[in-house]
């Protein structure tokens, strides 16, 4: 068995590089978005790092997978009596990773570096990796005007309609050497795409300048899962966002989303019915149970979508060859 490199970012996208990790421990990569990152009270937060690292560590909360099983808000619940924010409700476990990265990113270390660490202390073999350590700050274009993910999310609690989508920061980010290792690694056999809104935690990943030409140019098959089943996402706001946008809410235009990139779109059983329609784009198509309830539902997806990497390849070598 060769290396996998999974694009991962909210709680959807942890559940399956969760599964990933579980088949392959330490030949795994995980790139995750950090343009949804913000600074709050002095911090910096950096919840799809955070929702992947408690995933994968096995600490995450079942009802709330963005952080810790055990979670408490004392701190909050004292910040909001002196004053401070109701929003976002900051649990007290939570807390410490963005007081490492906060004190640890003053004294020059990179958000890289910063993430293994944490990875190592909690016994992750896995590598999580941010898409790049240079900041890169997703805005959502309103009719309201234009504000920060953070802001559209939190503040805004995802009302206004969304007309577009700005990336900050991302022309000059550097892919990091750890993500050029991961991908350039001669034992990549397949890289995933994990169920994860298009838009605001897959989109700024491949923003990042060159980051699509090295996805694609190394010939291993790109599989990505739909974030939308039946018509709606399963969590988030990728579903309202794609009809705000003059999109179908669909798996249909999820895989749309991915077109000159992905060899292979997997889509839930729910949505059958559009594996023609997807396959007419030129996709290979794989019907499968996306929805994951259980950590055995984890499992079989990434073992299904492996497999469906593999046959990729598989197909691939025989055209070569003929």
């Amino acid at each position: 068995m060769g290396t996998v490199v999974a694009l991962a970012a909210q709680v959807g996208g942890a559940k399956l590089a969760d599964g990933l990790y579980r088949l392959r421990g330490r030949d795994l990569s995980v790139i995750v978005n950090t343009g949804d990152d913000y600074e709050h009270l002095g911090l910096s937060f950096a919840p799809d790092l955070d929702t992947v690292l408690y995933a994968l560590a096995g600490i995450a909360s079942v009802g709330a997978g963005w952080e810790p099983e055990g979670e408490s808000r004392v701190l909050h619940g004292m910040l909001k009596a002196l004053g401070g924010p109701d929003r976002p409700p900051i649990g007290d476990k939570s807390l410490a990773a963005p007081i490492l990265r906060t004190e640890w990113l003053k004294n020059d270390r990179r958000l890289t570096q910063i993430t293994l660490e944490f990875s190592r202390r909690l016994g992750v073999l896995a590598r999580i990796l941010p898409m790049s350590d240079d900041a890169v700050r997703t805005n959502v274009v309103t009719d309201e005007g234009v504000v920060t993910f953070h802001e559209y999310f939190t503040q805004l609690a995802c009302e206004p309609a969304v007309r577009g989508f700005e990336y900050a920061g991302a022309a000059e980010a550097r892919v990091s050497d750890e993500v050029l290792d991961a991908l350039h690694a001669a034992s990549l056999e397949a890289v995933i795409i994990c169920p994860s809104n298009p838009y605001h935690a897959i989109r700024p990943i491949l923003e990042v300048p060159g980051m699509r030409d090295l996805l694609k140019k190394r010939g291993a098959p790109i599989v990505a899962v739909s974030p939308i089943v039946g018509g709606k996402a399963i969590k988030g706001s990728a579903g309202k966002m794609m009809r705000e946008l003059g999109r179908e809410p669909s798996a249909l235009a999820a895989a749309g989303e991915y077109l000159r990139l992905i060899d292979g779109f997997v889509i839930d059983r729910e949505d059958a019915g559009l594996a023609a329609s997807v396959r007419s784009l030129g996709l290979e198509v794989l019907v499968a149970q996306t929805v994951m309830r259980t950590d055995e539902n984890r499992l079989s997806l990434a073992r299904t979508v492996l497999d469906f990497a593999r046959s990729i390849r598989e197909t691939k070598a025989v055209e070569a060859r003929s």
